[in-house]
């Protein structure tokens, strides 16, 4: 599918920005771009922040198809990589207002976990927030989204392209609540 220009420049810029770069402890090795660290197969630092509503439902989004990774494919987090020398909370509270426009909410952190599939090895940070404000996507990332119960979440993944790395912060977050 044809890329539009505004997209094409989102992307570029996306894939030029300095992410962190670790070991598979965790341990920080310093920032590369994005695009030569998914490139050379080296492990980032992520963050995946499950939004949640009042009523208990989680938000789930269908990713642009301009993504570099997963295009199309539902997620039940917003979030992405943590930048060079930026902590995973102050990362998760960018990522949350950058691709659903949610500001200003408590996030929780439930753990960090390790994803590695060819062309995604990330250590991540879960975080999750509650907030029934009006959420504003990020046209660049995010084509459509709406709440629904957790386990509904993980019922459509079976039928739907869901993003393998965000289902297995749902699995974190709901082992520790």
């Amino acid at each position: 599918m044809a890329v539009s220009p505004r997209e094409a420049a989102h992307r570029a810029a996306s894939d030029a920005e300095r992410v962190a770069w670790v070991d598979e402890q965790d341990c920080p090795l310093g920032g590369l771009p994005r695009a030569e660290l998914r490139e050379q197969g080296l492990i980032g630092r992520g963050t995946f922040i499950l939004l949640f509503n009042s009523r208990g439902e989680l938000c789930v989004h269908r990713r642009t198809l301009s993504k570099a990774v997963y295009p199309g494919y539902w997620d039940v987090a917003a979030g992405g990589m943590v930048g060079e020398g930026e902590s995973y909370a102050d990362s998760a509270a960018r990522e949350l207002f950058e691709e659903l426009g949610i500001a200003d909410v408590r996030l929780r952190e439930h753990g960090r976990f390790y994803f590695d599939e060819p062309g995604n090895r990330l250590w991540g940070a879960v975080f999750s927030a509650v907030s029934d404000a009006p959420l504003v996507l990020q046209p660049e990332e995010v084509m459509e989204a709406h709440f629904v119960p957790p386990a509904q979440a993980l019922a459509d993944a079976l039928e739907k392209p869901c993003c393998p790395d965000s289902l297995e912060a749902l699995r974190l977050y709901l082992a520790s609540v």
